[in-house]
């Protein structure tokens, strides 16, 4: 009977590993919001590390959390780090290529509560008489991350906190 429930436990476990070495080995998540200004007032409010927290769908979420910013918080090289609750964790995000008006690219490393890194990337579109911003978000998934990625769906999970931060990047980019 013992010999039987260990064949059949090692057979379960057996599929949830190929379960997880089976999910995709990366991810993407995009969102797009029009915003009411212009490509480089809705760009400031990205580039500008210091500008963050009038937008951000994170920041808010803390009230106790540490952030720390390069000496320039603008433009390429500026760099934000945070350490804060459960719902923030620890990260830093780092500016990797700017371009005024156009694109901002942001290497984003997680530290809490597990490491990961990805690139997010904004872009800035004349959309009528404000901008359309796309914000995507790509990154590889880890054994770890394949096995969340089993009972959670970052498209889902991330996209929502995208779509907050878009709908907060409007009333304060005018």
């Amino acid at each position: 009977m013992l010999k039987k429930l260990l064949v059949g436990l090692a057979a379960v476990i057996g599929v949830l590993l190929v379960a997880i070495v089976m999910q995709p080995d990366s991810y993407s998540v995009t969102r797009t919001g029009v915003v009411p200004a212009p490509p480089e007032v809705a760009f400031t409010h990205v580039n500008d590390f210091s500008k963050w927290d009038a937008w951000s769908p994170w920041a808010k979420l803390d009230p106790n959390m540490k952030t720390t910013m390069s000496p320039n918080p603008s433009g390429k090289g500026a760099t934000y780090a945070w350490t804060g609750n459960d719902d923030v964790g620890e990260g830093k995000m780092t500016i990797a290529e700017s371009t005024p008006s156009l694109s901002v690219e942001i290497d984003l490393e997680f530290i809490k509560p597990f490491e990961s890194k990805a690139r997010n990337k904004f872009t800035f579109t004349p959309e009528g008489t404000g901008t359309k911003v796309t914000w995507s978000m790509n990154g590889q998934n880890n054994f770890m991350s394949k096995a969340f990625g089993l009972f959670m769906n970052m498209d889902k999970m991330i996209g929502a906190d995208f779509e907050k931060g878009l709908e907060q990047m409007k009333a304060v980019a005018k």
